[in-house]
């Protein structure tokens, strides 16, 4: 197991540092020069090289290659090109917001989707079974942000219950408030997800239901339900929990979008405002710090699943 873990850790450093690279180049292909985020539109040419020598631009490639990586190496993101604040700082500001979100709306749609997608596997000769399954056939084909736009008309315009968006500039200094402010986004991304874990869930389900082991059970005595909880959600759990590592990484980056739909001061607008004003390091630092979430989301993803079935351990020795 130890191994496995060094393995995976050095596959995760060196994919890392593959995206640093593929980010760093990306950003360079772009037409125009950064400098010109700092300059007015009828900036002279001495302007232009005064700003290009202050944010680097100027330097060669591999010059400005290596700088980067050694900043990386020291987890320095360094200083917004336009407000010249510490990246670093601004990004740790803007995941108070997003991790609580796509944290929040992830454990929700854990609580819709097992239950339901349980018993949409129990019973799926009845026909509450096959509503279920078509309800989460219809929520996997609805846009998020679409969600969004309806849950904000009915519960903000209509019955004016919670804000249409926004979040207090306090912060959580005012608990009332900014959890106001997250309930709509958490449903809207909750709400989406939790239509594809069902999915996951009743598939994992149904095949443990035709396993010989639960029949095995069954014929030692045991009732249908001490069976399937005994023995069948365990290794129902180890297909789901492969999906749950990449349902969390796309929640967290489906935040980004819903930070756009409730006006949320999350990574998202962060990432927005960067690309129009062409501020490199804000592009790169939201980037790799996404980057890395989603690489450490299927790490403890790959690792939990080992600790749940140990085939994979038997396997792996």
């Amino acid at each position: 197991m130890v191994r496995y873990m060094l393995r995976r850790l050095v596959i995760l450093l060196l994919s890392l540092f593959i995206a640093a690279v593929v980010l760093f180049v990306l950003l360079r292909l772009l037409p125009g020069d950064p400098a010109n985020a700092l300059v007015g539109v009828g900036a002279t040419p001495e302007q232009i090289a005064a700003a290009q020598a202050q944010l680097g631009s100027d330097q060669p490639l591999s010059l400005q290659f290596l700088t980067y990586l050694g900043d990386l190496a020291r987890f320095d993101l360094g200083n917004s090109f336009v407000s010249r604040s510490s990246v670093l700082d601004e990004i740790s500001r803007r995941l108070s917001v997003t991790l609580p979100l796509t944290l929040a709306s992830f454990v929700l749609a854990l609580v819709i989707a097992i239950p339901f997608g349980i018993l949409a596997a129990v019973k799926a000769d009845r026909w509450y079974g096959l509503l279920l399954s078509v309800i989460s056939q219809i929520g996997i084909a609805v846009p998020v942000f679409w969600l969004g736009i309806l849950l904000v008309y009915e519960f903000s315009l209509n019955l004016r219950l919670l804000p249409s968006g926004g979040f207090p500039l306090r912060g959580y200094a005012d608990p009332g408030r900014a959890i106001e402010s997250m309930v709509l986004p958490v449903l809207t991304i909750a709400i989406v997800m939790s239509a594809s874990l069902m999915r996951y869930v009743r598939a994992a389900t149904l095949e443990v239901l035709g396993s010989d082991f639960l029949r095995t059970a069954r014929a030692l005595g045991e009732s249908h339900t001490g069976a399937l909880m005994r023995h069948g959600l365990r290794n129902a759990a180890v297909p789901v929990v492969s999906v749950l590592g990449i349902e969390l990484s796309t929640t967290f980056l489906g935040a980004v979008v819903v930070e756009q739909v409730f006006s949320l001061p999350g990574m998202g607008s962060m990432l927005l405002l960067g690309i129009q004003q062409r501020d490199y390091p804000n592009i790169q630092g939201v980037l790799i710090v996404s980057t890395l979430l989603v690489l450490l989301t299927g790490f403890l993803a790959d690792i939990l699943q080992r600790v749940l079935d140990p085939r994979l351990r038997k396997e792996a020795r």
